[in-house]
């Protein structure tokens, strides 16, 4: 006798991207952080388009650059993302970060993330950047910028940031973009340091006084 195959499930007919709870805005992989209070703490991170964590290799580059110069400091994560900088900044001794993520599925994983660490000492802002940043500014002694490749966001950014009043005297700003792209910075920001992996170019910038 011949059998008849059954037929095939549902579940069988997904596209990968919805097998193994890896749909849209599910939690996908794993954040490490790679120094300080936390460090081999890991976090999860969404799947969710364009959310593109700096890599550990350039994160510890980047704060060995900074060294001792964070402790105490007041930090803004633009485009904040999973929050990888900030929170690397916080387990190394910064004082406050302000983090900045417009997509609001990304920013309530990133206070899920905050909270476990038990962090307090920091703020997730619901916005998008350039409106953030033309709201009454304060201070910052440390800026992290990583805006989304090819959407030209980071030259009206830079200028805001020293246009604006969001920067202190002597302040540090890390800009990454894609390698393709010369950021045009504000004439009084030294370029102290800069490294390149993969299709991006990190940069940190030193703000002399104008």
């Amino acid at each position: 006798m011949t059998r008849q195959r059954p037929p095939r499930s549902p579940t069988s007919r997904r596209t990968p991207a919805q097998r193994g709870g890896k749909q849209l805005g599910k939690p996908l992989g794993k954040l490490r952080i790679i120094g300080g209070e936390f460090r081999r703490r890991q976090l999860p991170v969404l799947d969710s388009p364009g959310l593109r964590p700096t890599p550990d290799r350039v994160r510890e580059t980047l704060f060995n650059w900074l060294g001792q110069q964070l402790y105490g400091q007041q930090v803004l994560d633009l485009f904040a993302g999973t929050g990888a900088l900030g929170i690397e900044a916080v387990s190394r001794g910064a004082a406050w970060v302000d983090f900045i993520e417009r997509d609001p599925r990304v920013a309530a994983q990133l206070t899920t993330n905050l909270a476990s660490l038990n962090i307090t000492a920091s703020a997730v802002h619901v916005n998008d950047v350039q409106a953030y940043l033309a709201r009454p500014a304060k201070p910052y002694a440390l800026v992290f910028l990583d805006p989304p490749f090819h959407q030209q966001l980071a030259t009206p950014c830079c200028s805001a940031l020293e246009n604006s009043g969001w920067l202190s005297e002597g302040a540090m700003i890390y800009l990454e973009t894609e390698t393709s792209l010369a950021p045009n910075v504000p004439a009084n920001w030294q370029l102290h340091r800069e490294t390149q992996a993969g299709e991006s170019t990190a940069r940190l910038y030193l703000r002399q006084v104008p």
